[in-house]
């Protein structure tokens, strides 16, 4: 799918979670946002009340549309396309391994995928091995398999909406269910994962939860330089507040996981957003949540009068064969991607955004041909599988060149297929496709080239 629009100069992020949801057909959209990878492919949320340009600065213009804030009982949101796109990132989640799950929590949630994806079981349209293709979980067994096969025949008369409603419900109660996490130390030095989640902050040491701070308990957050610091409300039995302190990998990482921790905390425990403050004499950061809070979205979404969105389910990730171009068989990965344009008005360039629903496994590159007028940016999407005991790799790859002249499209194509053999002369290349775009008020070019 391909969406291309024109921007101005000075838009804010708002503006373009705005476009997308509307692409999506989505109106609960507060649960969602923009990521983008920083300079050192640090992941960051798009933030809506500033301008686009002055957040990316050296970063490429590439985003990935996903939920930001899990809601804790997927059952009060209102519509269900909203569940549908929840679904789309829990199913991303649990494959990326961000949602560990055991094997009957993966074959209960596998099987409700299947059902909103195949609907009810048929001998005669799926046979008796019709799973092996979709991907469920980071390391998929033929068991696994075999037991999602089991679960999803006796689902005869669910619908997609039910099986992912039932989906949801069992996701939610998983452990790291919407729990963000960013690396760090404690105090003796000692590694960590921070998890910030709708209840809190929670502190895990070797994959195991050692402790819970809900955001009742927390009195102030804050940071500076590398260190992140929490003042926690005395207990029942003590005097005194208590500060606990943490060391983040550097500065930026530490202001991150203090952004991510008010959002969230407005979000899910405040009816409103507090105000920014103002004046010149504030110490500190001015950062507030500018969105609505789950609180104001609840209502917001009590008012939604339209008839229930109709909307194809896309198909899953899946492992399918393609004919290479030597005539061999190679596998190939067939993903959701949407691309828009940007045209600022100040100058002829235009930016190419790249944004995806459910796609894991990107490594953005900084830009890798500069010239007086042309430009180009490369995204890598690399997937391990592990099929009837051959490790297959597949990797997609996008060379996105913009300039303010002609670009030779044989040279493109020629460019391509000459820096996929020499980064990967132990492959085939299997497909290489240019598209060039013109848009004609200023006669501007923009080609495309992708293999796989």
């Amino acid at each position: 799918m391909r969406k291309q629009c024109s921007y101005k100069q000075h838009s804010k992020g708002q503006a373009l979670v705005d476009l997308i949801c509307e692409h999506l057909n989505l109106l609960e959209k507060d649960y969602f946002g923009l990521t983008f990878a920083d300079c050192d492919t640090q992941k960051n949320w798009l933030d809506p009340s500033k301008e686009i340009k002055k957040q990316m600065r050296n970063s490429p213009w590439l985003f990935a549309f996903a939920v930001k804030f899990y809601p804790p009982d997927p059952s009060q949101l209102t519509e269900d396309i909203t569940r549908y796109y929840l679904c789309l990132q829990l199913r991303d989640d649990m494959l990326s391994g961000r949602l560990p799950c055991s094997f009957v929590t993966h074959a209960l949630l596998g099987s409700y995928t299947v059902q909103a994806e195949l609907g009810d079981y048929d001998h005669d349209d799926h046979g008796s091995d019709y799973v092996s293709d979709f991907r469920f979980a980071p390391n998929q067994s033929r068991d696994l398999e075999e037991r999602i096969m089991e679960l999803h025949r006796n689902y005869k008369g669910m619908t997609p909406a039910e099986a992912e409603m039932n989906f949801l419900e069992n996701a939610k109660k998983l452990s790291m269910y919407g729990v963000d996490l960013h690396h760090a130390k404690d105090s003796e030095g000692i590694e960590i994962m921070l998890g910030v989640c709708a209840n809190g902050l929670l502190i895990y040491r070797d994959r195991l939860r050692i402790n819970r701070f809900a955001w009742p308990k927390i009195l102030k957050i804050s940071y500076k330089r590398s260190n992140f610091y929490i003042k926690i409300r005395p207990g029942e039995y003590e005097q005194f507040e208590s500060t606990i302190g943490f060391k983040l990998p550097n500065h930026r990482a530490a202001k991150r996981l203090w952004k991510v921790c008010i959002e969230h905390h407005t979000f899910f425990r405040l009816v409103s957003p507090e105000p920014p403050p103002k004046g010149f004499l504030v110490m500190g950061s001015k950062f507030r949540y500018s969105g609505r809070t789950q609180a104001q979205t609840r209502q917001a979404s009590a008012l939604i009068d339209r008839p229930a969105p109709h909307f194809e389910r896309s198909t899953s990730k899946r492992f399918l064969l393609s004919r290479s171009l030597d005539g061999g068989m190679a596998s190939v990965l067939f993903m959701t991607i949407f691309e828009l344009s940007f045209e600022l008005s100040s100058c002829q360039k235009a930016y190419t955004l790249i944004y995806s629903v459910g796609r894991e496994g990107v490594v953005v590159s900084p830009l890798t041909i500069t010239a007086e007028s042309v430009t180009s940016a490369t995204t890598t999407q690399v997937t391990k599988t592990v099929k009837g005991g051959y490790s297959e790799t597949r990797i997609e790859k996008r060379i996105i060149i913009t300039g303010d002249d002609d670009v030779d499209q044989n040279q493109a194509l020629a460019m391509a297929i000459q820096e996929a053999k020499q980064q990967h002369p132990d492959m085939l290349v299997t497909k290489a496709v240019v598209i060039r775009e013109t848009d004609s008020p200023t006669d501007e070019h923009r080609t495309q080239v992708r293999y796989t």
